[in-house]
């Protein structure tokens, strides 16, 4: 199979495979050339990083082209961050060397004198982002034809990033409206090195098409697995030290430094603050040995050229460097050969940590990966909830549920996604003009997403638009855009369908360093892109900080959540408490405090009790071990029910791992009671667990949509009362009935 996939490519990619040392195609390419040749169907390859996924599409693909090249833009690239197409486009110009072929690349940090060369002989390859591929279709409706009227193949970057979220929707969206605008049907090819359930990627893919999907059955290759797994307490107060005396680091800090020391080395941090507070730290022990600076730090808000730097930086360094980052590296982006990842804290989910982990082990080296969680120092007298490791539980059960089961999350997508309804029929109206409600209404709902969504539904938001002057009724009953409307959407941040925040630009003279959200004072210092800096002057109506380097450390906050986590990830970690298992990637402080943890579960007998009262003040604990969705649900059926009929003063907690309830007159038995009933109670969540006027604002568009359409859509796609019940259930069998 090998042998006649090879022949079938075109000469040109025939001797690009010679000059790179390949023996064979991989097995991965073998059968991406099989269906895209023989066959006329949909195409998913799901493969392990590093396996060759990106040439397995574009070998066959651009055999093709180069046999018929077309008129347009032939083949559309579309990935989820600028890092990956970037990088992406850099491999692809290294293969068309000999072909006649260009390669354009399209997103924000791109040239206009590059876009408007497109635009005036659209052929080739075009990379693009979501957001990108929306500014075409609201800005250049007319021009959509003549640019992709042959397009002949979509692929699809990670769709693992896209599926079951609002944006792998609005591509779903794009690729809809593209194919009637621009008369064509192209095949799409999905990529992912980390899907558990392939039909609902082939069911995301193939949406909005009468062509179904092919996923072949790809052997995976053996990797060598290199775990450790430690934990640490943080000091509450850091240490001070006399002019001239040897600073002692904190051990967790010392641990991350001999960990990184002397490699190249990617470390995961969970948020933007995490990564520049541990660079800074490393650069500062680093300093104080008298070693060079080698650290660098990429996310989101430090500007594109200084990103670009680190990437580069990476990929051409075979000498020892550290970057610490966010998801941002999660991607599919060629670092080179990584020596070690480094995560701290648990992975947000097994997804994301099968991304990280696909870093390394390239090129036939073992993966090594490690992991360190830290908690606070304990104080004395502390609540149950907060003496359990959390994180060393999830970041355990993650691991465990992988190499156990090789499970994977599922997506979990919306019923109801009105703030996309809202995005795209604002952006429909924008691309095509004055349209009759019920043009609109079939321009819109027939879109993939919006299936479950009714006349009426759709109805009682153009009416609410209307009277917001986002669309403007005409005297031939016709809508188009209003004042208010015109406004929002001619803005480039529009094109996004993720929230975004008005954000600083930080300058130090000449160079853009990146953005924060709040500035500080003149005077106080902050740290952004790894280094640390002083403001000199903010200037409110430009939106620009001026900084100065500035010597030491400093904190900056960014806002952010943590995402969801599976329920299936709570139970694997309740699991951990009572299992008598030992992990050996557990390292001395990690053992210690497991052990310590599982005695802790065994003393107030957590494998029967999940209420459990906390002191003689009547404050309880509830452990439900639910997931995200469950846990929101829980919580608001207790604050719905329990509050009321028992008294409650007070209900609180960390999502998902526990709530802490103060009673009134009740008893915690009471309340167990009251939990027990939610599986036996007529309930709905729409009329029970949110007041009539309830109407959450959760993401971008939310406050120009109807009350009516909010309750709903939170009432269906953030809650699900069918999960909490059969989990309660699995309790009342597992616990004794006198557990409380």
């Amino acid at each position: 199979m090998s042998d006649s996939a090879f022949y079938r490519l075109a000469p040109f990619i025939q001797e690009y495979v010679y000059a790179q040392g390949w023996t064979e195609l991989r097995q991965v390419q073998a059968e991406a050339c099989r269906v895209i040749f023989e066959t006329d169907d949909h195409l998913l390859i799901s493969a392990g990083t590093a396996s060759g996924k990106t040439e397995a599409a574009f070998l066959p693909i651009l055999t093709l082209l180069h046999e018929q090249p077309g008129q347009t833009v032939a083949a559309l690239y579309i990935g989820p961050i600028k890092a990956l197409i970037n990088d992406q486009f850099d491999r692809l110009k290294d293969l068309l060397k000999e072909a006649h072929l260009p390669v354009w690349i399209w997103h924000g940090d791109v040239a206009q004198s590059q876009k408007a060369r497109l635009l005036k002989r659209p052929s080739g390859i075009l990379q693009i982002t979501p957001e990108s591929l929306e500014s075409l279709l609201i800005n250049k409706p007319l021009e959509l034809e003549r640019l992709f009227g042959e397009l002949r193949f979509v692929v699809i970057d990670e769709v693992h990033a896209f599926i079951g979220s609002d944006r792998g929707d609005q591509v779903l969206c794009q690729l809809s409206r593209l194919a009637r605008l621009s008369r064509s049907h192209p095949r799409r090819i999905g990529l992912s090195a980390t899907l558990g359930d392939y039909s609902q990627a082939e069911a995301w893919l193939r949406a909005g098409t009468d062509r179904p999907v092919i996923t072949p059955t790809i052997q995976a290759g053996k990797r060598t697995l290199h775990f450790a797994l430690e934990h640490f307490y943080r000091r509450s107060q850091p240490a001070v030290y006399a002019k001239g005396e040897t600073p002692i680091f904190d051990p967790a800090d010392q641990y991350l430094f001999d960990q990184s020391v002397g490699r190249k080395c990617l470390i995961f941090a969970n948020g933007r603050s995490q990564a520049e507070a541990v660079i800074a730290t490393l650069r500062a022990i680093a300093s104080a040995k008298g070693l060079p600076d080698i650290y660098h730090v990429h996310h989101g808000s430090i500007s594109a050229t200084l990103r670009e730097a680190t990437e580069a930086a990476m990929r051409r360094s075979e000498a020892p460097i550290v970057t610490a980052a966010t998801l941002t590296f999660e991607m599919g982006i060629d670092l080179g050969q990584l020596e070690r990842v480094i995560q701290l804290e648990s992975p947000l989910s097994v997804s994301s940590f099968l991304q990280r982990l696909g870093r390394s082990g390239r090129r036939g080296s073992p993966a090594d990966m490690r992991f360190v969680c830290i908690e606070p120092e304990p104080e004395n007298e502390e609540f149950l909830p907060k003496q359990i490791p959390w994180q060393l539980l999830q970041c355990i059960a993650v691991l465990q549920l992988y190499l156990e089961d090789r499970w994977v999350e599922p997506p979990r997508s919306g019923r109801y996604p009105f703030n996309l309804l809202y995005h795209q029929t604002m952006s429909i109206l924008a691309s095509e003009g004055e349209l009759s409600p019920s043009v609109l209404a079939q321009r819109v709902l027939t879109l993939p997403p919006f299936q479950a969504i009714s006349q009426g539904d759709f109805r009682l938001l153009l009416r609410h638009l209307i009277e917001l002057d986002h669309l403007q009724k005409t005297e031939r009953g016709g809508l188009l855009l209003g004042l208010a409307g015109e406004r929002l959407v001619r803005n480039y941040k529009f094109y996004a369908i993720f929230p975004d925040t008005e954000e600083y630009t930080v300058r130090a003279e000449a160079i853009e360093v990146g953005s924060i959200t709040l500035p500080p004072p003149p005077g106080s210092c902050f740290s952004l892109a790894g280094r640390s800096w002083e403001v000199l002057d903010v200037d409110t109506r430009a939106k620009l900080v001026r900084v100065r380097s500035a010597i030491g450390s400093a904190a900056l906050s960014w806002q952010g959540g943590g995402g969801e986590v599976h329920t299936r990830v709570l139970q694997r970690m309740r699991r951990v408490l009572f299992e008598d298992q030992e992990y050996a990637y557990l390292q001395k402080g990690a053992r210690k405090r497991l052990q310590a943890a599982r005695k802790l579960a065994q003393d107030f007998e957590l494998d029967r009790n999940w209420v459990l009262p906390l002191d003689e003040n009547q404050t309880c604990c509830v452990l439900p071990w639910m997931g995200t969705v469950a846990f929101r649900t829980l919580e608001r059926f207790i604050r719905s029910f329990c509050k009321e009929t028992l008294n409650l003063r007070s209900v609180s907690g960390v999502s998902p791992y526990f709530l802490t309830v103060r009673l009134g007159k009740a008893t915690f038995r009471n309340l167990y009671y009251e939990i027990v009933s939610i599986a036996d109670r007529r309930l709905e969540v729409e009329m029970d667990l949110l007041a009539p006027e309830e109407a959450p604002r959760l993401q971008k568009y939310d406050e120009f949509l109807p009350p009516e359409l909010l309750h709903k859509a939170f009432a269906h796609d953030y809650l699900d009362l069918a999960e909490v019940r059969l989990l309660i259930q699995t309790w009342r069998q597992t616990f004794t009935e006198d557990s409380p």
